[in-house]
């Protein structure tokens, strides 16, 4: 039997950390609740808010609310569990405790804020605390 050359590595294949280069990821989830069903966003990850379900992993909670753009806001939640909202250059807005958001500019997000898209879909943040790594505070 003829043995195969092994693959070339791709750009792409480069680009993603190896498990040598672990990275300390909090274990915080951000969890903000709509109407129609619950957001998650684990730390080190983002989750894009929309209508549109190849843009969005979430789309199923805002189907049915046309007001919310195809492709609305981003939530990012950091590798230390700081959440922060960003517009996605909606047409109807993104607002955090009421106020709205500019496009493009992220804003932090804490335990307890409302977040709403366009004039009517609502979901409160939920953010656990987590205690202190001990490893951390070197």
């Amino acid at each position: 039997a003829e043995e195969e050359a092994p693959l070339e590595v791709t750009a792409a294949q480069k680009t993603v950390s190896s498990p040598q280069e672990a990275r300390n990821i909090s274990a915080t989830v951000l969890r903000i609740t709509f109407p129609a069903g619950n957001v998650e966003v684990p730390a080190g990850t983002s989750v894009i808010l929309g209508r549109d379900p190849a843009e969005s992993l979430v789309a199923a909670a805002f189907a049915g609310s046309e007001s919310v753009s195809r492709r609305h806001a981003v939530i990012t939640v950091d590798d230390a569990g700081r959440a922060t909202i960003r517009d996605d250059n909606s047409t109807n807005g993104t607002f955090v405790n009421g106020d709205r958001l500019l496009p493009g500019i992220e804003v932090r997000l804490v335990d307890g804020d409302t977040v709403r898209l366009a004039a009517d879909l609502t979901g409160d943040v939920v953010i656990p605390r987590q205690e202190p790594d001990a490893a951390r505070l070197n």
